[in-house]
């Protein structure tokens, strides 16, 4: 694995006492992206070492009300990531991420990083219920201030919407509109952990879907292939329709259901082929594949539109070649896949079971996530001319965003002798079969001359 893909988030648990106070935020610039589902928050911050001896880390956090909304954090200098794992504050029941730096802050000098964080179910819609013909609103609550043990000297915010239709706002001067962006400060001498909140009301048709379940199947084949199969329940979690739908006035108005979804786009790999979507039902004919440079673009139109509180149900499957993923040195075989794919454009899902079916007679399995995961129990999978069954690596996690697609590496032993198992099972079953041909045709069933004789003359003694 690569030093920078050692540079993970990881979300082990680790008690601090309290926030150095020789550290100042110089400068913090926030920009809070809320025009899609998903609030994308950017800061970048100027800390300065005004102690007197070296450091080696700092904290930064959320508020409470945001905790359990952060799905993603990550932090870097200049491209460089940096190693983050969540912390606690003794008296403070934010949320809260210790950073270590690169090399250390000597005392006087000064640094910029960048610290980004992305939130889900951070948008509500409001009102919770909407009829055909009226757009989708929605409630953001977040922090005018950047949440720091520090004390912040300067700041200034800048919110996104994706739309100039507002219906309220915090009104925490300074602040000012301007198209689609509202622009908050700057604030100066923004004490620790000093919060206000920041309200907004505003106008967001974008999709609002939810993928509530993804269950990613990859079988792996030491003949070429690698088949992958992902089976996907969705929700939209915008607001609820209000009323009776009407495809009249659906496809009679361009506006009549400016919130719901007809259709998304997938990206898979660009050597996927054999490509196929399909339902309980059967196939999905209503879909659009294109193929591009460095992708294979799927337009996939489920087969109703979705609204608020609407759920679907598909299966996306394909195969790409092994030799793209799959590397090996003697009997030690690495496979490096993605552990979850695109599926959507900010995208969410709630909980993702990735499972992983080997080849019979691999042994010595390890696996390296790009993050904390939770493996499941080991299992075995049970196809054609197995013998003791396929090993099936199973691991799950939950809360996940686009920012999460990275590889994991399944490194495991497999002794290639192995793979002359299944053609010689073939041709053993193959040569029994021809052998007891062999046999049947020479065994003789007919009822001999002698035994017809005999059989006549008792017949005739008989009478």
């Amino acid at each position: 694995m690569s030093h920078t893909r050692l540079l993970f988030l990881s979300f082990v648990i680790v008690v601090a006492g309290s926030a150095r106070a020789d550290l100042v935020n110089k400068n913090v610039e926030t920009v809070v992206d809320i025009s899609s589902q998903l609030a994308k928050i950017s800061n970048k911050v100027t800390v300065e070492n005004v102690g007197k001896t070296t450091l080696k880390s700092l904290i930064f956090g959320v508020p409470a009300h945001l905790k359990e909304r952060t799905s993603f954090v990550t932090a870097k200098v200049g491209e460089h990531l940096l190693r983050v794992t969540e912390t606690k504050l003794s008296g403070q029941d934010g949320g809260f991420w210790k950073v270590d730096l690169r090399s250390d802050l000597a005392a006087g000098r000064t640094l910029q990083l960048n610290i980004d964080l992305v939130l889900s179910r951070a948008l509500v819609p409001h009102p919770g219920q909407i009829t055909q013909k009226e757009k989708q609103l929605v409630l953001f609550e977040g922090n005018v201030y950047f949440f720091s043990p520090y004390l912040t000297e300067k700041q200034s915010l800048t919110v996104n919407l994706g739309t100039n239709s507002v219906e309220s706002y915090a009104r925490i001067q300074p602040v000012s509109q301007s198209d689609n962006k509202l622009n908050y400060g700057p604030y100066e001498k923004v004490q620790p952990f000093q919060e206000e909140r920041l309200n907004i009301h505003y106008e967001n048709n974008s999709p609002f879907l939810t993928i509530t379940r993804l269950e990613r199947l990859i079988e792996v084949s030491h003949w070429g292939n690698i088949a992958v199969e992902e089976t996907v329940d969705i929700e939209h979690q915008g607001a609820t329709l209000k009323g009776s739908f009407s495809r009249y006035e659906y496809q009679r108005e361009s506006q009549s259901g400016i919130s719901s979804v007809k259709s998304f786009r997938t990206a898979l790999p660009a050597s996927a082929v054999d490509v196929y979507y399909r339902d309980d039902i059967g196939n999905i004919s209503t879909s659009h594949m294109r193929v591009l440079s460095d992708s294979v673009e799927l337009e996939l139109r489920p087969r109703f539109p979705l609204f608020g509180g609407w759920k679907t149900h598909y299966t996306l499957g394909y195969n790409v070649p092994s030799y793209e993923y799959l590397f090996n040195q003697g009997d030690v075989f690495v496979l490096k896949m993605r552990l979850m794919d695109h599926v959507f454009d900010d995208m969410y899902i709630e909980h993702l079971i990735t499972k992983i079916i080997l080849p019979e007679g691999c042994h010595s399995i390890e696996l390296s996530a790009p993050y904390a995961v939770e493996r499941l129990k080991d299992t075995l999978h049970h196809t054609y001319l197995d013998t003791k069954g396929r090993p099936v690596i199973s691991v799950s996690k939950r809360q996940l965003v686009e920012n999460h697609i990275d590889d994991f590496e399944l490194r495991y032993k497999f002794a290639k002798v192995l793979m002359i198992q299944e053609p010689l099972l073939v041709i053993t079953a193959f040569f029994a079969l021809f052998v007891l041909v062999i046999i049947y045709v020479r065994l003789d069933f007919s009822i001999s001359e002698e035994e017809e004789h005999s059989r006549v003359d008792r017949e005739h003694k008989d009478k």
